[in-house]
C-alpha cells in the first residue's frame, strides 16, 4: 500500500496546482481513478471555469458519513531556493521531496490509495473523499462547497482534515482573516511632496497602528489558553507601492491577515481600524486629494476550529493511532467550516507545518506509513 501512496503522490505533486492556476487537470485524473472504483463522484467548478472541488462518495447512500478532507492547491515556489525540480517527486533518504508532498497531497495520496480496499469492503458508512481548491487564499474552495452540500442534504457525521500535524491528533485551531487595503492618492513630482497625496505614506501609517493594534492584543489573551501564541496574531505579508524616486506613489497597497483565538478580537481589530481610517486617514488624504480612497477587499474571514468536549472524530483518531491527547494549532484550515455544518472535526495527516511552504518541502516515508495504518483502521472499524 505504501508503494502505490507514493506512485499516486508523485503523480500529483507533478500537477503544478499553485492557487493561481487551475486545478481541473488533477482534478479530472483524479475523478477518473475514483470513478473506475466505482466512487460517486461530484466536482463542482468555480465561477472562472478553471478550478473545481470535488466530493467523491464510497459506500451507502446514507448519512452519518466520514469526510477525508484535503485541499488540492499549493503555495508558490516563486524565488525559493530549491535544490531540485519542486515538481517532480524526489526520494532521498526516506523523505519525498516535492512541493505539496506535505501539506498536502500526502494525505490526499493515501486517501486515494485507500479508496480501492475501501470500495471493496462492505461498508456499514458512507465514506466521502472531499478535496477543495484555494485553501491557500482564503479557502475559497470550502468556502462555496460547504453551502452546496448543505443544499444537497449531505450530512456527515464526521471530518478527518489531513492536514500535517506529525500524525498527532488537533482538535483545535485559531481562525484564519485575510485582507487586501488598497491606498488611492495622488501622484505627483517628488520634489512637491505637499501637492501630492503619497499613498505609500499612508499605508505605512495604517501598517503602524496594525503593529500597535496587534501589541494590544496580547493583552488580550484568553485565560488558560491552549494556543501558541496565546493570543490573537497579526502579520502583514505585503506592502507594495510606488514607481521611482522621485515620484509620489498614487497608489499603495497591503496584504495581512489576523488569526483569532475568540471572535471579539477579530471585532476589536476592525473597529479600530474602522475608526483610525475614518477620523484620521482619509480626512488628512482628502484635504489635498478630496477623490481619494481607502479601499479594503476581505479575502476570506474563516472560523477556528472550537475544541469541543464531546468529539466523535477525535475519539475515533485516538482509538485508530492509540494516543491519548489532543493538542491545538496556530495554523488555520477548513476544519472550521466542516464544524460550522455539524460535524465533529479533528486534524490529523503526515507531515509536518515546519516543511510547509518552504524550499525542498518534503514528508517521511515513515509519516505516510503511520497515515496508512490509520485509514486501514478506519476501513476496518467501518465494515460489516
Amino acid at each position: 500500500m505504501l508503494e502505490q501512496t507514493e506512485t499516486i503522490l508523485e503523480r500529483l505533486i507533478a500537477f503544478p496546482t499553485i492557487s493561481q492556476d487551475s486545478n481541473l487537470e488533477m482534478m479530472d485524473w483524479m475523478a477518473d481513478r475514483l470513478e473506475a472504483l466505482g466512487a460517486r463522484v461530484e466536482l463542482f467548478g468555480d465561477e472562472t471555469g478553471t478550478k473545481a472541488n470535488m466530493f467523491a462518495t464510497i459506500g451507502p447512500d446514507m448519512p452519518g458519513g466520514i469526510v477525508l478532507s484535503g485541499h488540492s492547491d499549493v503555495v508558490p515556489v516563486t524565488d525559493q531556493a530549491w535544490s531540485s525540480d519542486p515538481f517532480t517527486m524526489l526520494e532521498r533518504d526516506g523523505l519525498l521531496y516535492g512541493r505539496g508532498t506535505c501539506d498536502m497531497k500526502g494525505f490526499i495520496a493515501a486517501a486515494l490509495a485507500m479508496a480501492e480496499p475501501l470500495s471493496q469492503a462492505t461498508l456499514t458508512r458512507p465514506v466521502h473523499l472531499c478535496f477543495t481548491h484555494d485553501e491557500e487564499i482564503g479557502c475559497l474552495g470550502a468556502r462555496a462547497l460547504v453551502p452546496e452540500l448543505k443544499r444537497r442534504g449531505y450530512a456527515p457525521s464526521i471530518a478527518i482534515v489531513g492536514e500535517p500535524t506529525e500524525m498527532r491528533i488537533i482538535e483545535g485551531h485559531k481562525g484564519c482573516c485575510e485582507y487586501t487595503c488598497r491606498f488611492h492618492g495622488l501622484e505627483g513630482h517628488g520634489s512637491s511632496p505637499d501637492h501630492g497625496v503619497n499613498a505609500v505614506d499612508y499605508a505605512v501609517r495604517y501598517v503602524t497602528r496594525l503593529m500597535q493594534l496587534a501589541e494590544a492584543l496580547k493583552g488580550r489573551a484568553p485565560e488558560g489558553s491552549r494556543f501558541d501564541p496565546p493570543w490573537t496574531t497579526v502579520n502583514v505579508g505585503r506592502l507594495s507601492g510606488g514607481v521611482a524616486h522621485n515620484v509620489i506613489p498614487g497608489l499603495a497597497e497591503i496584504d495581512w491577515e489576523m488569526r483569532p483565538v475568540q471572535p471579539g478580537d477579530a471585532e476589536f481589530v476592525k473597529d479600530a481600524l474602522h475608526a483610525y481610517v475614518e477620523t484620521e486617514l482619509l480626512p488628512a488624504m482628502r484635504a489635498t486629494h478630496p477623490a481619494a480612497r481607502i479601499d479594503t477587499t476581505v479575502i476570506g474571514e474563516v472560523a477556528g476550529l472550537e475544541p469541543m468536549e464531546d468529539n466523535a472524530a477525535r475519539d475515533l483518531i485516538a482509538q485508530l493511532t492509540g494516543q491519548n491527547e489532543a493538542s491545538v494549532v496556530p495554523f488555520g484550515t477548513e476544519a472550521g467550516l466542516f464544524q460550522e455544518m455539524g460535524m465533529s472535526v479533528v486534524l490529523c495527516g503526515p507531515g509536518s507545518i515546519a516543511q510547509a511552504h518552504k524550499p525542498d518541502e518534503f514528508v517521511a516515508r515513515g509519516q505516510l506509513s503511520q497515515c496508512l495504518d490509520m485509514l486501514q483502521g478506519l476501513t476496518r472499524s467501518i465494515t460489516a
